[in-house]
């Protein structure tokens, strides 16, 4: 029956589905990816000469609902060729013309522990947070012989704050 099933499936894939693809989505080295919570802005402050400030990092031309900046956050472990992982947290501005990175910053207290990081995950999967701000979990092991990995948070409060601690439940 499952045989059956297999050959139903690849017969109905058209072939082009069944081809590797020629170029790479993303690089080898990037092992876990979650995109996240959400950051907003109220508007752009003026400098002192009158120009468009910007006030929270985001780009000019991504939009909220109040004319402000609004996107999202994503955290990314990047594999060491020792096997450890790098954890970078970047804050992505959502514009006209599609996802734009406004900032990107590897934490330093993930690179510290020397990790491998087995799983990074997010509050919630249906992508909708209550309110700005980003809760996710890191998953790690310090040694990778260890039967259950560690977890660690990283939170954003809605002003922006990085807060980063091993989990306490």
């Amino acid at each position: 029956m499952y045989k059956t099933l297999l050959l139903a499936l690849y017969l109905a894939l058209p072939a082009s589905n069944l081809r590797a693809q020629e170029s790479a989505l993303l690089p080898s080295d990037i092992t876990f990816v979650t995109s996240t919570g959400y950051w907003e802005e109220s508007g752009a402050a003026l400098s002192q000469d009158g120009a468009e400030e910007n006030t929270g990092g985001a780009p000019s031309g991504s939009q909220g609902s109040s004319g402000g900046k609004r996107g999202y956050y994503k955290l990314v472990a990047v594999r060491q060729s020792d096997g450890t992982a790098q954890v970078h947290l970047q804050q992505i501005a959502s514009t006209p013309a599609g996802p734009e990175v406004v900032s990107s910053a590897e934490l330093e207290e993930f690179t510290a522990l020397k990790p491998y990081v087995t799983d990074i995950r997010p509050e919630t999967s249906t992508g909708i947070t209550p309110q700005p701000g980003m809760f996710a979990t890191v998953y790690l092991k310090t040694d990778p012989s260890a039967k259950e990995p560690e977890s660690w948070t990283v939170v954003i409060d809605d002003v922006g704050d990085i807060k980063i601690e091993r989990a306490t439940n």
